[in-house]
């Protein structure tokens, strides 16, 4: 009887040390299974920073941008807009050659029609305004002709001829001053459509949407932005124009001036 409760309480013992060894191992792998979980999300949160960061977007050219602006803003509008600043680009250009062409050197001019005077006559001083490009020839072209009629009638020649090629050069400035004063207004007209748009689709949405009243405004004010850059260049070049035509007819001025006073003294001396 002794024995048995002897064994009893030796099985009993064993089989809790067996039990509390089994838990502890069970904790223990427990434990190292947790950390090994731990390192393998940290592993996995290290690979995965990189991939999470936003790559840097690729910088557009500056004509791509001004491209998909063009196109958000609505060809309707901006295509009049495009065509003002293409045909008062076109405008612009022409005067400028054509006055870059007229100008001339009015001393040497002045020089070559005193000696071709005093060396061959009225003739050869006509020869010399006909080879010679320009208004300030041509002017003193017409005073030649008059030569014999006096110095007055040669006056109101050069005065006549002069308000003709005055009307020449400034040909054109009209159309370019209209180009620019369309542009903004065309840009201001599609805005106000634009927001027209915009408020149509609030009220058939029925509700104010950020996103469709921001979107619908950016679309109403690109028409004004690109409104206002094309009068910009056009008004850079318009005023170059103007400028360059009042040069030319100071030059011009300047230079009948000096072209009578030769005349008055080769008159005197016949």
């Amino acid at each position: 009887m002794k024995k048995l409760f002897a064994f009893l309480t030796i099985a009993a013992i064993f089989s809790f040390g067996i039990a509390v060894s089994v838990l502890a191992q069970d904790d223990t792998t427990s434990t190292e299974m947790t950390e090994t979980e731990l390192q393998d999300e940290a592993i996995e949160e290290e690979v995965a920073v990189p991939t999470l960061e936003a790559e840097p977007e690729e910088q557009k050219e500056f004509h791509q941008v001004i491209k998909e602006q063009f196109i958000e803003g609505g060809w309707e509008f901006m295509g009049v807009i495009l065509l003002t600043l293409i045909f008062g680009l076109a405008l612009a250009i022409e005067r400028i050659i054509y006055l870059n062409l007229s100008t001339t050197n009015t001393t040497k001019l002045l020089k070559k029609v005193e000696s071709a005077l005093e060396t061959g006559g009225v003739e050869k001083a006509k020869e010399i305004c006909k080879d010679t490009r320009g208004p300030v020839a041509s002017i003193f072209y017409q005073g030649l002709e008059r030569y014999d009629e006096g110095i007055e009638i040669v006056e109101k020649s050069i005065v006549s001829y002069g308000s003709v090629l005055m009307g020449r050069l400034e040909s054109g400035l009209s159309w370019i001053s209209l180009f620019i004063a369309l542009a903004p207004m065309l840009g201001f007209l599609g805005t106000v459509v634009g927001m027209i748009i915009a408020f149509d689709n609030i009220a058939a949405a029925g509700d104010i949407s950020p996103t469709i009243v921001a979107s619908g405004i950016k679309i109403a004010l690109l028409t004004t932005v690109f409104g206002l850059i094309v009068a910009i260049i056009l008004q850079l070049f318009y005023n170059y124009i103007v400028s360059k035509i009042e040069s030319l007819v100071n030059s011009m001025e300047d230079s009948t001036i000096s072209f009578i006073d030769i005349m008055t003294k080769h008159k005197s001396k016949e």
